[in-house]
């Protein structure tokens, strides 16, 4: 598996890519920055095992792979979140059906600089009071969050407005997606925040759980107390299995085209490879496999080519394995072009 450092090297061959370009055998893929570890590591297998099959994975955010996926662009969307009610219309207009696929779970992941001394265990409350809106150009300095902290420069790094994981934090911390302060380093690309945070002594910054644990030698995961009496919880894999880790635990998706799925067998190939090892390879790269069940339900909406979504078209935040096993077995929201009418 190649290294997340090496994304920008993986990007290149992402780059130019049109669906008119002939090559019937490519798989064209883009989205999320935090579910290219798991995407990435499956498309290398499956190019060994596959002579003369060819997978690009680009990272552009959740947001970004979305428009290109609603428009056809591409085969599948890496999302680390599920599809929002616009991209859900857009997706319509543009003709294009969509079979969504929970691949494993993230725990959403708090980071500061090594030398940090003060910020240990962070709650929700003073997350919100560092990242909302009113913050911007105000909260500057760590003192200002907590009193016991020092009066040093307060310095954000933090996910880009197209990023899934922008607008599950948002949600979960402000209580709104996209609902952030404007003044901070935002990236779609996490090796850039993880450069970051390491960079600068009084730094702190959000990303996915799997570029963490490529890098724990050089950052502290802050401990979270989401302020309902369980304590402050540390991110990993067995917190997010326990429903302990909240409200950052998140599921991870695939969304693949339909109608590349049904007329060409290389994308079909492709996705049953994921399902089959999707399991290992994210436990890999440091995610959280789901249970067997899960997968199981997976591959039979697979196997039907069962279109739609299970959510409702805005993020949702604080949602457990369990709970996701159980929204697999609802029906699926069909008529995206009207979430408003679902209630």
């Amino acid at each position: 598996m190649a290294s997340m450092m090496g994304l920008a090297a993986s990007l290149v061959l992402g780059v130019g890519v049109s669906p008119a370009s002939g090559q019937g055998r490519l798989i064209r893929i883009d989205g999320s920055s935090t579910v290219y570890p798991v995407t990435e590591a499956v498309a290398e297998e499956f190019q060994d095992a596959n002579q003369g099959m060819r997978v690009t994975v680009g990272v552009s955010g959740t947001g970004g792979g979305f428009k290109k996926f609603c428009r056809g662009e591409i085969d599948i969307a890496n999302a680390s979140r599920p599809i929002m009610a616009e991209e859900m219309k857009a997706a319509k207009a543009n003709g294009v059906e969509y079979i969504e696929l929970p691949i494993c779970f993230d725990a959403l992941t708090v980071v500061v600089n090594k030398t940090n001394t003060w910020a240990e265990t962070i709650t929700v409350a003073e997350l919100k009071k560092m990242w909302e809106p009113g913050a911007q150009g105000k909260v500057t300095r760590w003192n200002q969050i907590n009193p016991r902290w020092p009066d040093a420069p307060l310095t954000l790094y933090g996910a880009g407005s197209d990023s899934g994981t922008f607008d599950y934090f948002t949600e979960a911390v402000c209580g709104k997606a996209k609902a952030s302060r404007g003044d901070y380093t935002a990236s779609e690309d996490d090796n850039v925040l993880v450069r970051g945070v390491d960079g600068d002594k009084n730094a702190i910054g959000y990303f996915g759980y799997a570029y963490f644990a490529e890098h724990k030698d050089k950052l502290k995961a802050v401990k979270i107390d989401d302020g309902k009496g369980g304590g402050a919880v540390e991110p990993n894999p067995e917190s997010v299995i326990k429903g302990k880790y909240n409200p950052l635990s998140r599921p991870l998706f695939i969304y693949v085209n339909k109608k590349a799925a049904e007329s060409r067998p290389e994308v079909k190939k492709f996705v049953e490879y994921y399902l089959e090892n999707a399991a290992s390879l994210a436990e890999e790269v440091k995610y959280v496999a789901l249970p067997q069940a899960a997968y199981k339900m997976a591959r039979e909406r697979w196997n039907k080519l069962d279109t739609g979504t299970v959510f409702g078209g805005k993020p949702e935040v604080g949602l457990t394995i369990e709970q996701l096993l159980t929204r697999e077995t609802v029906d699926a929201v069909k008529d995206a072009a009207k979430p408003e009418e679902k209630k």
